[in-house]
């Protein structure tokens, strides 16, 4: 079992010998809040769930996997969005409220599953751009030891197979979900945040929905509000300096609504600039500093600290 105790230990230390072993209640926790509305949910089951490993042992961590997308469950991206997702996944017409709240926090789970969850990250057969159906092998009709009928597919190999070209169809919403994958691993292969050492928690707030912490050089802000948007909001950090968006949810490429700028520079607060009432530069959250963000509704937005190019000096003629 991935989870027993001493599974990633060294075998001389007395453990089984592994490196990683799978997350595997973070895929449950999900499914048990999708079955309730996400105005429901609790920023801090969410963060418990993530980061509740024990110490220093290497997870890979997953959204879904098979327990949730065989037959008689649903996709992640179902449980979102359910049968709209039949008739307005193409770009050619308009979408619907499920299907904007569907894609956005698909979205946000994916990556706070990445950032939060381990040291590894595990796509499952289309999720990776939000595959619409379950799986269903050819079954046929069967009657248990006990006398009881357990009712077949007539072995119908209907559901028995992903429609990867989804994700490849520029034409349908699919595709922009599929772009956000691509950008979750081209963010991970620049910056190693799943790796780092360097992981803290500053926010998890129940009544504004804000989920923000640091792993490595990067700062991740999550509006999980249903219809909230936050100007100027405080984000903590832990080195000072100039901070860049690397990767937005809300990019229209991902099957947003554009509402952050990319070009934009935020800069940590400087003595001068900050409270007479906070005594340390920057304090905020119990960390040392801190600058400020937007935070659309149903967005997660990382920032870079960023250092600016040094131009080399012209040699004298």
């Amino acid at each position: 079992v991935s989870g027993m105790p001493t599974f990633c230990i060294p075998v001389q230390d007395g453990g089984v010998g592994f490196d990683y072993r799978l997350h595997m209640a973070i895929a449950d926790k999900w499914i048990e809040l999708l079955k309730r509305r996400d105005e429901d949910w609790r920023m801090g089951v969410i963060i418990h769930t993530l980061t509740n490993r024990r110490w220093m042992e290497k997870c890979v961590s997953y959204a879904e996997s098979h327990d949730q997308a065989l037959v008689g469950d649903k996709t992640i991206a179902f449980w979102l969005m359910d049968k709209d997702m039949y008739d307005f996944m193409a770009l050619d017409r308009p979408s619907t409220p499920q299907i904007d709240r569907g894609i956005a926090l698909h979205k946000m789970i994916r990556l706070i599953t990445m950032a939060l969850g381990g040291e590894g990250y595990l796509n499952f057969m289309g999720n990776e751009f939000g595959h619409p159906e379950w799986i269903d092998f050819p079954r046929a009709d069967q009657y248990l030891p006990d006398g009881k009928f357990i009712r077949g597919n007539g072995n119908s190999f209907d559901k028995c197979r992903r429609r990867f070209d989804l994700g490849d169809a520029d034409y349908l919403r699919y595709n922009g979900m599929q772009e956000f994958d691509h950008a979750m691993q081209h963010l991970e292969e620049t910056y190693g945040f799943m790796t780092s050492d360097h992981r803290y928690i500053s926010r998890k707030d129940e009544g504004d929905r804000i989920i923000i912490f640091e792993r490595g050089d990067l700062v991740f802000v999550f509006n999980f509000h249903w219809s909230n948007s936050y100007f100027d909001h405080r984000a903590g950090c832990l080195k000072p300096g100039k901070y860049k968006v690397v990767l937005d949810s809300d990019d229209p490429l991902f099957g947003g609504f554009s509402r952050i700028n990319h070009d934009a520079e935020y800069f940590t607060f400087v003595r001068e600039a900050i409270p007479a009432d906070i005594k340390h530069e920057g304090f905020h959250d119990d960390r040392p500093r801190s600058f400020l963000v937007y935070a659309p509704s149903r967005t997660v937005v990382v920032y870079a600290l960023t250092k600016d190019e040094v131009k080399p000096v012209e040699a004298a003629v």
